[in-house]
């Protein structure tokens, strides 16, 4: 009985020091949690910040990006244009020996029609016209008759035309061509005067064969001998 009484004080003890332990089920100390906690937040404003950097390179990277995009393209555009600059200078100079080609052509003597070395010229004229149409060249429909566009025609007369419309083109003074989609040289052509132009035309060209021929017929007539003076 002695001993059981004994051991009762240490039981006792044992207990309460088991009441007064903290339980692991209960978690970390407040101090421990409020310690994560910040490290918590420390993380996550260094991620907000990396990923708005993030957000600052990417958007930089694709202006720069794009802004290099568009010099490539400036380039390219200037540089297409310089060649384009050039190409029709070319042209043009070779357009002038077209004209020349087209002038012989037209003035060859009806004796020398058929001669081989005629027709040698009008090949070599045949071929420029193609090597032309390969560069894109092409002539400007400028005959009698068509309708005058000064997008495409420079009216350098107006001439009377009683079979033509007024604004048709009466003759084709110079061929014109354009490069692809764009005038590389306007045709010169005579067009059809109005009627009062015409009228007024045709009275001064009567006006002026009348005093022509009025002018060749006092030419013409011998003149009258100065009568002699009586003597007295």
């Amino acid at each position: 009985m002695a001993k059981q009484r004994n051991n009762e004080p240490t039981t006792m003890t044992n207990e309460r020091q088991r009441n007064d332990a903290p339980t692991a089920v209960g978690g970390p100390e407040p101090a421990e949690a409020e310690r994560l906690r910040t490290e918590i937040e420390r993380l996550e404003a260094e991620l907000a910040e990396a990923r708005r950097r993030a957000d600052e390179y990417l958007a930089g990277l694709q202006r720069e990006r794009a802004e290099f995009l568009n010099f490539k393209r400036r380039t390219a555009e200037e540089r297409e244009a310089m060649l384009g600059l050039a190409a029709e200078a070319l042209l043009s100079k070779v357009l002038a020996l077209a004209d020349d080609f087209d002038r012989a052509i037209e003035a060859r003597p009806a004796d020398l029609a058929d001669h081989p070395w005629v027709e040698g010229i009008v090949a070599i004229d045949r071929k420029l016209r193609a090597l032309l149409e390969s560069e894109g060249v092409r002539p400007i429909e400028a005959g009698p008759g068509t309708p005058f566009d000064p997008r495409e025609h420079d009216a350098i007369m107006n001439v009377p035309a009683p079979d033509r419309a007024e604004g048709e083109i009466v003759e084709e003074i110079r061929r014109g061509y354009r490069l692809r989609d764009r005038v590389l040289r306007p045709a010169l052509v005579a067009v059809a005067a109005p009627p009062t132009e015409a009228a007024g035309s045709a009275e001064a060209s009567a006006a002026g064969e009348a005093r022509s021929r009025a002018h060749d017929t006092e030419s013409s007539q011998p003149a009258s001998p100065e009568p002699k003076e009586s003597k007295e």
